[in-house]
């Protein structure tokens, strides 16, 4: 399917690995020329090189802390007028909620959600001047179902799918979609970290810890990023001109829900 979006200027946030960067392969593949950013240098110059490659389109790399003033304005400063906006940052530790403070609240909630929603007001005016852009948010499976030891990653994507229920409907009238994607268990750094943890907390094996995990996914295996990036770049298409304020649930099944 042809997208529509060949030739737009897109913005991918913590792309060098995992979900974000099979996002940015996936628009990249659909011939949108990228603005991709992660903290360190190396890693995401040498993301862009490959993605260019491979796909033939421009890849601009930029390291930064996308959860910063500062790294946020490096990034929008090449990014310049963004068709298309994919929200991405690393969840806030595991933990217990007796053990949390305002602090780690606070940066949880400057992490997962202040910083998205900064990226939005930044980029979205300009999208809605032209008549047209796409923003897409990787928040968490944890809105629909809250995960007790991510408490702190609950809390702040909680407020992020809040925030896009409304600002969604304001802006959908002049030619932009904003929409979230729910993620569940993904073969990612995070996912292997996940697994580290449950491993050491029930004194078995990495391998025992991501069978376990596996077993409540009634897909029968972890989700990969290339599929992940599949879903964002239709929700980037012309074709989801239609999608409005959703919450992409994308976890193989594990959430038995029926909304």
């Amino acid at each position: 399917m042809d997208l529509g979006i060949k030739g737009k200027r897109g913005l991918v946030c913590a792309a060098s690995k995992g979900l974000g960067r099979g996002c940015a392969e996936a628009l990249a593949e659909a011939g949108v020329n990228l603005v991709i950013n992660s903290r360190t240098e190396a890693d995401i110059t040498r993301t862009a090189q490959e993605i260019a490659d491979k796909y033939g389109v421009e890849v601009t790399p930029i390291a930064a802390d996308i959860t910063t003033d500062e790294g946020r304005e490096r990034v929008l400063a090449a990014a310049g007028q963004a068709d298309i906006l994919v929200t991405n940052a690393g969840g806030p530790p595991p933990g217990t909620w007796t053990d949390w403070n305002r602090e780690d609240f606070i940066k949880a909630i400057d992490a997962n959600m202040l910083s998205a929603i900064a990226l939005m007001q930044a980029l979205v005016p300009g999208m809605m001047e032209r008549g047209w852009g796409r923003v897409v948010n990787i928040t968490s499976q944890s809105v629909r179902s809250p995960i007790a030891v991510l408490g702190l990653s609950n809390t702040a994507r909680a407020g992020l799918t809040g925030f896009v229920a409304g600002m969604s409907r304001q802006v959908a009238g002049h030619g932009v979609c904003v929409n979230n994607i729910l993620p569940g268990i993904h073969a990612t750094d995070r996912a292997d970290s996940l697994d580290k943890g449950v491993a050491s907390k029930d004194g078995i094996s990495i391998e025992e810890a991501r069978k376990k995990r596996q077993s409540g996914i009634p897909a029968g295996a972890y989700g990969q990023p290339e599929d992940f990036g599949a879903t964002c770049a239709f929700l980037c298409s012309q074709q989801a001109r239609f999608i409005i304020g959703q919450n992409i649930l994308l976890d193989g099944g594990a959430l038995n829900v029926t909304v």
